[in-house]
């Protein structure tokens, strides 16, 4: 006997009220857009049409269609088992980021090839700097440290022409920095973005891998399996999340007045204690948490600026009224 329907929410209401992605996926559409995506959506026990999420294919390529249906962005692909970022999580990410911009330029947000972002930590996929551009037509500095995931992102945008003017790749050389090394002389950046590593080990990142399967209810979780793939330095590093951020607090001082807002991802709530108290130390004049929403988990951006209000008026005087 088949399982009673489903009933879905008209609207995915935790996202920002801009995402391209409240709506329910409608796969058939994706799949007209990326003929490649139809062998992987197939009707469920429900008698909805789905896709297994436990297959990194399919994952992979339900956010190819979704980049190319609703970006504009062609050929989004890179090596097996680099990270596969979610589209909906990523792009939430720089909606909140426009709307914080606006907050220093009188509610309007900065649009234009002139806005320069700087996301450390590009990955194979280039997708802060790809959604950026599309979104709001902002120019991107994207570092990494792995050669192979630039050489990927490169391929990436220069399969899309009209973003090879607005997005320069750079290898990040200094494997113990974070924005030391990334910045060129007299650059300036009205914004840094990342997504650090969440974990402090591999075996951690495995073992959480294992338990989101079970909770997923897969009976054997595998733990080789992760559908969202991850090279070991985008899942884990020394310290792990919140090492990170409190290293690129610390790093972000030295660069005080070439960046308006410093930003990260911060997944684990309970690290914000130990950056708060690096900020205060560091005397940042402001600092942001912004709660998000995404699937059944909340998450939150935490950003960070020394410039006072007199700089800050100053900076959008020069760099966004144009």
């Amino acid at each position: 006997m088949q399982p009673e329907k489903r009933e879905h929410p008209a609207e995915k209401e935790n996202l920002h009220p801009r995402s391209k992605h409240r709506e329910r996926y409608d796969l058939q559409q994706l799949v007209a857009t990326l003929p490649a995506f139809a062998p992987y959506v197939k009707v469920n026990n429900y008698g909805d049409e789905s896709i297994d999420f436990f297959d990194p294919q399919a994952v992979r390529l339900l956010n190819a269609a979704l980049i190319k249906h609703h970006y504009g962005v062609n050929d989004w692909a890179f090596p097996p088992n680099y990270l596969c970022p979610p589209i909906p999580a990523r792009a939430d990410y720089l909606h909140y980021l426009a709307d914080l911009l606006a907050t220093s330029n009188g509610g309007k947000i900065p649009r234009g090839k002139g806005i320069m972002g700087l996301d450390i930590g590009v990955g194979a996929s280039g997708i802060y700097p790809l959604l950026g551009s599309m979104l709001y037509g902002w120019s991107f500095v994207g570092t990494d440290i792995d050669s192979v995931a630039i050489g990927a992102a490169r391929k990436i945008v220069a399969a899309n022409p009209t973003l090879t003017d607005k997005i320069s790749l750079r290898l990040q050389k200094d494997k113990n920095a974070i924005i030391r090394g990334a910045l060129e002389a007299g650059e300036y950046f009205d914004f840094a973005i990342c997504n650090p590593p969440f974990h402090a080990s591999a075996a951690e990142a495995q073992a959480l891998a294992r338990r989101k399967l079970k909770n997923l209810g897969r009976k054997k979780a595998d733990q080789t399996t992760l559908n969202f793939g991850g090279q070991s330095h985008e899942l884990w590093c020394e310290g792990g999340e919140e090492r990170f951020i409190v290293d690129m607090v610390r790093e972000s001082a030295v660069f005080a007045t070439s960046c308006f807002w410093f930003t990260s991802l911060v997944a684990q709530e309970s690290h914000l204690p130990a950056i708060y108290k690096v900020l205060d130390k560091f005397k940042a004049h402001d600092v942001q948490t912004i709660p998000m929403g995404q699937g059944n988990k909340t998450s939150r951006v935490i950003a960070w600026t020394f410039l006072n209000d007199k700089q800050q008026k100053a900076w959008a005087a020069l760099r966004w009224k144009g």
